[in-house]
């Protein structure tokens, strides 16, 4: 039984939706200002669990989260799709003409670019959180301040939303990945997708052949992420998913892969959120 999970933010934060909707309404939080501060916990034995965003359907890969779970020998034991839907919010009584700056993390702030260039009256400023942004407003009572965040963040703040969706593109999803300090609780039957991190020698067609391999024992590649190593100019780790329909094609080609790639790594198996 997980005793308790980490999140980025605050209570009504996407993180915290995703921590509930992975173990349950009743799951106990510990609110963290940063990955960092979240991964710690882990590490130290606080929490037993992690929910870490891992890219986003319109901005990209979160790469310092892959640098994280690498460094520290973490594992990858669970995945989360969201449907991230980001509403402007404020104090009861006011219009968007009243609002003069709006406060959010910058990730939300870039997905809702296109809304905020038809109110120029507004300052965009980066901040730490944005269910956290949606609670300072409450408590201070900030008049002409808006946050971008959740209909949870809405509801728990009693704050009244200005305008709802405002990303710019409306599918706007994010990954969210379960981390633990190990993969004890993953069966082997139960899993189909697989997130790999290796590097490979700087030669033609090293990248081709593993991923001919991968093809060969046919698992299908979801994602890869290439993250650069800061202590060897030009040399890169590569941070790959794939999914399987047997284990025993993941095996196989664990088998070929810890051969040829150097600093082979399995980050986690899981079952595929899709």
């Amino acid at each position: 039984m997980t005793k308790a999970v980490a999140i980025q933010g605050i209570q009504g934060s996407f993180h915290h939706i995703v921590a509930k909707q992975y173990f349950g309404d009743s799951v106990l939080l510990l609110e963290c200002l940063s990955f960092d501060e979240a991964v710690n916990s882990l590490l130290n034995k606080e929490t037993d669990a992690v929910v870490m965003a891992l890219e986003n359907s319109i901005a990209g890969s979160i790469i310092p989260n892959y640098a994280l779970i690498d460094t520290h020998d973490l594992h990858i034991v669970g995945e989360q799709y969201l449907d991230i839907q980001h509403h402007l919010m404020a104090l009861s009584g006011q219009e968007i003409q009243d609002i003069k700056d709006v406060y959010s993390h910058p990730m939300a702030l870039l997905q809702c670019k296109a809304f905020f260039k038809k109110h120029p009256h507004i300052k965009l400023i980066e901040d730490k959180d944005t269910a956290e942004v949606a609670q300072r407003i409450q408590t201070q009572q900030l008049k002409g301040v808006a946050a971008i965040a959740s209909q949870l963040a809405a509801d728990l703040f009693k704050l009244e939303i200005l305008a709802k969706s405002i990303q710019t593109i409306q599918h706007n999803e994010t990954r969210f990945v379960i981390v633990k300090r190990d993969n004890a609780d993953s069966s082997n039957e139960a899993t189909n997708k697989a997130s790999l991190k290796f590097e490979l020698e700087h030669k033609r067609g090293s990248l081709a052949t593993i991923l001919n391999v991968m093809s060969d024992c046919q698992l299908n590649l979801t994602k890869i992420q290439s993250l650069p190593k800061i202590e060897t100019p030009w040399k890169y780790a590569f941070f790959v998913d794939v999914t399987f329909d047997t284990y025993s094609n993941f095996q196989k080609a664990l088998s070929i892969l810890e051969i040829m790639a150097e600093d082979f790594k399995v980050l986690g198996h899981y079952k595929h959120a899709k």
